[in-house]
C-alpha cells in the first residue's frame, strides 16, 4: 500500500513501480488526496482510496485527525507493506501504522523539502521540531527508509534518525528512456527551458532575472517557463505575476503541460535554478534522457544528477548572474552542448532508467517479506 500526498504526484513519480508490482503479483493500493488523477490509477488496475487530507498546514488537531483516519484505514485494509511518501505522511502514517500494527513500514522522504531549505522564520522554527520527529518516526522498530540521494541518507544517519543498515538509496523516480529519447536541437533562436512546480524556492524568480540580464546583454535567446500555479501552496508564484512577466516579453510562460517532451525537444538546454531541498528532480532526468545539457544549482539532489562540465553546469543557488553567465557560456558553444547532451543520455540509460528504480524497489520489498517469514 502506497500512501502519497497527491494522486498526481504519485502518477508522475511512482506509477511505474506500482504497475510493475501489480504485474509481479502484488495487490496494490494507493491512498492519496484526489486531485483528478484517480482514474489513471484505476485504469492501471490499481485500487485507489481517496484521502481527505490536506498537503499543507500545521494545525495539531487536523494532524491528529489525519492520524486517526489513517489508523482506521490501515486496520481495515491490513497491508503487508505500507510505503509512505513525503515527510508529512511519514509522520502521520508511521504513527498510524504503529497503532494499527502494520508489520512492515517503508518511509520515503523524497527530499527534505521546505523546512530544510527555506530561511523563513516559519521554517527555522519548524526545523528542530521536524528533526525531533524524524528521530522518533523515520525508522522506528524495523521500518526501512528510502532516500533519493546519499547526502540525505548521510545526514539522517548522522542525526540518528535512522540506522544505516535500515536505509537504502534509490535514485529518484527514474526516467523512461524509451519514451524520452534524444532529438536534434532545433535551428533558429535557441530556447532555454525551465520546467517545475512554480514555487519561488524552485528558482522561478532567479530564472526570470537571468532572462532579464540576457535580454539586456542583447543575447539572442528565448526563455521558456513551463509549469502550473499551485493554488494550495502559499509559496507558489502568483498567476498575475507570471502573466506580467509573459506580457513584458522577458519570458514565455506556457503553463502546465501534461507532456513535457515537446518543450524539451524545442530546447537547446534545460535549467532548474532551485534552492529547494530536492530529492532528485525527475525533470532533470527527463532532460538528460532527451540529450539536453542541464544547468542547475550545486545543491543536494541536483548534483546527484548533474556533474559540472560533464552533462551540464552547476551554479550557486539564488544567483541570477551566475545562471545568465552559464546559459551564455553554453549558447556560445554548440559542441559543448552536444557533448554534454550525449553524456546526459548515457548516464540516464546507465544510472537512472525506470527499470533500475523498479528493480531496486522490488529488492527492498523482497527483503522485508523474507525478514518477516
Amino acid at each position: 500500500m502506497y500512501v502519497c500526498p497527491e494522486d498526481r504526484f504519485f502518477c508522475t513519480h511512482f506509477l511505474e513501480r506500482a504497475v510493475a508490482a501489480r504485474k509481479a503479483g502484488y495487490e496494490v493500493l494507493v491512498l492519496a488526496p484526489d486531485t483528478g488523477s484517480g482514474s489513471i490509477l484505476e485504469n492501471s488496475d490499481l485500487t485507489f482510496v481517496p484521502l481527505p487530507l490536506k498537503r499543507h498546514g500545521t494545525n495539531p488537531f487536523v494532524e491528529l485527525w489525519g492520524v486517526a483516519h489513517l489508523t482506521r484505514l490501515y486496520r481495515r485494509l491490513t497491508p503487508d507493506i505500507v510505503h509512505h511518501i513525503g515527510l508529512k505522511l511519514i509522520f502521520r502514517g508511521t504513527l498510524a501504522a504503529r497503532l494499527a500494527r502494520v508489520p512492515r513500514i517503508v518511509n520515503a522522504p523524497v527530499g527534505m523539502g521546505f523546512v530544510f531549505s527555506s530561511q523563513s522564520l516559519k521554517a527555522r522554527l519548524l526545523r528542530p521540531v521536524v528533526r525531533a520527529g524524524l528521530k522518533q518516526l523515520l525508522a522506528p522498530g524495523q521500518a526501512h527508509v528510502v532516500f533519493e540521494n546519499p547526502e540525505d541518507q548521510t545526514e539522517c544517519v548522522r542525526m540518528q534518525a535512522a540506522p544505516l543498515d535500515r536505509t537504502v538509496v534509490i535514485r529518484g523516480a527514474g526516467v523512461d528512456t524509451e519514451a524520452f529519447r534524444p532529438s536534434p536541437e532545433p535551428t533558429g533562436t535557441p530556447v532555454v527551458v525551465m520546467a517545475a512546480r512554480l514555487l519561488w524556492a524552485k528558482g522561478v524568480g532567479v530564472f526570470v532575472e537571468a532572462a532579464r540580464l540576457l535580454q539586456a546583454q542583447g543575447v539572442d535567446v528565448r526563455c521558456v517557463l513551463v509549469g502550473g500555479v499551485d493554488l494550495a501552496n502559499a509559496a507558489s508564484v502568483p498567476e498575475a505575476q507570471l502573466k506580467t512577466w509573459h506580457e513584458e516579453g522577458v519570458i514565455e510562460w506556457r503553463g502546465f503541460q501534461k507532456d513535457i517532451r515537446p518543450a524539451l525537444r524545442e530546447a537547446a538546454l534545460f535549467c532548474l535554478p532551485t534552492h529547494y531541498r530536492e530529492g532528485l528532480p525527475k525533470v532533470i532526468l527527463e532532460a538528460m534522457a532527451m540529450g539536453r545539457p542541464v544547468i542547475t544549482t550545486d545543491t543536494v539532489g541536483c548534483r546527484e544528477a548533474v556533474r559540472d562540465g560533464d552533462n551540464g553546469l552547476l551554479i550557486p543557488s539564488r544567483d541570477p548572474a551566475a545562471l545568465a553567465a552559464a546559459i551564455n557560456e553554453l549558447l556560445a558553444d554548440p559542441l559543448a552542448r552536444k557533448r554534454m547532451g550525449r553524456r546526459g543520455r548515457e548516464r540516464a540509460e546507465r544510472e537512472f532508467a525506470t527499470s533500475i528504480v523498479v528493480q531496486d524497489t522490488f529488492r527492498l520489498y523482497a527483503s522485508l517479506l523474507a525478514i518477516a517469514t
